[in-house]
């Protein structure tokens, strides 16, 4: 029985992804720096650029479990994530030492098909299917596309970064400038992973919380307007009860 998984096909889909609970924060940096060091070209074929027997920890990955399909011959699964490593080319600070509410436990990981024709050649190996795992369980993995992998490369912390403005409304997002000012002074040059996490993770959960709060308006975001038009006639009230007593007084 071939297994199924999740497609995750556009950043509207990991915000359905229950992540801080049944799946590591972590998991979207890591996914957020492999997005960023694989290349995709115009064909939307994804090139390995990295030795996957060795850099970044990455290795083999034996799908004992069937956790995945079975391969076809000239096809192999490898897997990175790994964050204890004492290797030449490691993972970067960002992904190793997040900021403390992102770190994971170690056991988020990146899972990938790789086409091994011309083996000796490790430019010419491409990654046709892309998985985000927690630590190989099958409720909790799930397969990210390349169109989902370009989006995310959008939010890229090298040269010639997008300003936040721009991915904030090119996304459709309800960051606001204050909120957009504030992941630019807290992550400085990985401002763009910071709204990328905010877009995911943080702004759901803002909602989330309003959406229960009393007398608080779903669709506006803002105190429903019965409760702003009784607070105004009782102001009101008071204002002309006050009027009348300084009249009085006088007389």
């Amino acid at each position: 029985m071939i297994p199924t998984v999740q497609r995750l096909n556009s950043i509207k889909d990991l915000r359905e992804i229950d992540f801080g609970h049944a799946v590591s924060k972590h998991s979207l940096i890591l996914l957020h720096w492999f997005a960023n060091a694989v290349d995709i070209n115009s064909n939307d074929v994804i090139g390995l650029t990295f030795d996957p027997n060795r850099d970044y920890g990455s290795h083999h990955y034996g799908n004992y479990q069937g956790l995945l399909e079975p391969l076809s011959r000239g096809y192999q699964y490898y897997t990175v994530g790994k964050l204890s490593q004492d290797l030449s080319m490691k993972l970067p600070d960002y992904v190793v030492k997040p900021p403390r509410e992102y770190m994971g436990r170690n056991r988020d990981r990146i899972i990938v098909r790789v086409w091994k024709q011309n083996t000796g050649q490790e430019a010419s190996q491409r990654i046709d299917q892309v998985y985000i795992t927690e630590h190989y369980d099958p409720d909790h993995t799930y397969q990210v596309t390349t169109n989902l992998l370009r989006q995310i490369r959008n939010f890229s912390v090298g040269e010639n970064q997008m300003p936040l403005w721009q991915l904030r409304d090119h996304f459709g997002r309800n960051a606001d400038d204050f909120q957009l000012s504030h992941i630019r002074h807290t992550w400085g040059d990985l401002a763009c992973l910071g709204l990328l996490l905010f877009i995911v993770i943080e702004e759901k959960s803002s909602t989330q919380e309003r959406e229960y709060m009393p007398g608080w308006s779903r669709n506006s975001g803002q105190i429903d307007n019965t409760v702003q038009t009784l607070i105004l006639w009782f102001l009101l009230v008071i204002l002309i009860c006050y009027l009348i007593f300084v009249k009085d007084d006088k007389k």
